[in-house]
């Protein structure tokens, strides 16, 4: 690869890991994005994606932690589902145009309700479901995780902010370490059957882990609340547009 390439790559990694920490995700979506757009091997795109959302979301979940926005409870239910189905699906690779359409519509339809200028009406008073009820979602969102190589953050949150089950804030923090745990579980059931990463990935890492730096310090104190769901909607918005469009 081209050293101009890679440095463009990097730049465009690096915005994307800046949006995508602000509202708690790590980005993975848009790392597969840029490297389909730079025609990248197919067979190393899922793993480099989920070791780049390893890094950032370590950074993110502990940047969260540390500024008091973080809920262990409502998370430890959706881990325990979604980590084995993460790491079973890693494995088994799914054609794209079965998954693709439906994951873009689901993730346009959430983004559109938080872009929707009514407030959320759930949000004044947060109630977490059952557990057995975010072992299955868990389950769920782990399973879409594992097919689609990222780490399930699009999913999570705005299941969590649209059914009203903890605040914006809260939900980043939530949405990073869970990230954190599926992409690990991803990779490793990827790795298991791919086992390749490119030669470039420390210039990725890099530029990432700059983008991250930035994107959680203006997500954690610089965003109100409402402006952290708008925000969010807009990451989902742009990853249906890649999942429809690539």
């Amino acid at each position: 690869m081209e050293p101009t390439t890679i440095a463009i790559i990097a730049v465009l990694m690096a915005l994307g890991a800046m949006l995508y920490t602000s509202v708690g995700h790590a980005g993975a979506s848009a790392y597969l994005a840029i490297m389909a757009l730079f025609a990248i091997d197919p067979g190393v795109m899922r793993p480099t994606a989920l070791v780049l959302n390893v890094l950032v979301a370590s950074f993110a979940t502990w940047r969260f932690v540390r500024a008091g926005q973080f809920n262990a409870g409502l998370l430890v239910p959706f881990v325990l589902g979604a980590v084995p189905c993460a790491f079973l699906a890693g494995r088994f690779p799914l054609s794209p145009d079965l998954y693709r359409p439906v994951v873009a519509a689901i993730l346009f339809l959430a983004a559109l309700r938080l872009l929707w200028p009514r407030p959320i009406a759930a949000l004044a008073h947060p109630v977490p479901p059952h557990p057995a009820v975010r072992v299955l979602a868990g389950a769920g969102i782990g399973t879409l995780s594992g097919l689609t190589g990222t780490g399930g953050g699009i999913f999570l949150s705005p299941l969590i902010l649209l059914m009203g089950w903890e605040s914006p804030r809260n939900t980043s923090g939530v949405s990073s370490a869970f990230i954190l745990c599926v992409s690990l579980s991803g990779l490793l059931g990827s790795l298991s059957t791919v086992g390749r990463l490119p030669t470039e990935l420390p210039y990725f890492v890099i530029a990432v882990a700059i983008g991250a730096v930035i994107g959680t310090r203006i997500g954690i104190s610089r965003i109100p609340g409402d402006r952290l769901l708008q925000l969010l909607g807009i990451v989902l918005l742009i990853a249906s547009a890649k999942l429809a469009f690539s």
